[in-house]
């Protein structure tokens, strides 16, 4: 299966503070097949992209500019939406126990790993 059919028609929410970052991670996504919604660059951003849509899944930066995603994954969690988090951090200490078993993708992350992870949202 190429990526482009793993991926294609996944309506994906992008959450990344990094303006550089989130062009690429949405170009990436786009170009196999997903709809991207965001890029997302705070927590109330993403709340405001998540109203009224249908998501198949999404990706967090953990770190927004000092305020952290949680929040996001709590909200996504009670919908039942698969996520997984883009983070520098190394720790699992740094996640809170609901989420320390959620995929973390480190930072840089390659496109070929990300791609394979958010085909697994179409499973979920």
């Amino acid at each position: 299966m190429t990526e482009k059919s793993q991926l294609d028609g996944l309506s994906v929410l992008v959450v990344e503070d990094a303006f550089l970052v989130a062009l690429d991670l949405c170009d990436y996504l786009e170009s196999a097949g997903c709809t991207v919604i965001g890029p997302a660059a705070t927590v109330n951003q993403a709340f405001q992209e998540m109203t009224d849509v249908s998501l198949d899944g999404a990706v967090l930066d953990v770190n927004l500019a000092g305020e952290q995603s949680f929040p996001i994954a709590e909200q996504l969690a009670a919908r039942g939406v698969p996520f997984l988090f883009l983070t520098g951090y190394d720790s699992v200490t740094a996640f809170p126990s609901a989420f320390q078993s959620v995929l973390r993708l480190s930072k840089p992350v390659e496109l070929e790993t990300l791609a394979k992870a958010v085909s697994e949202f179409r499973k979920s």
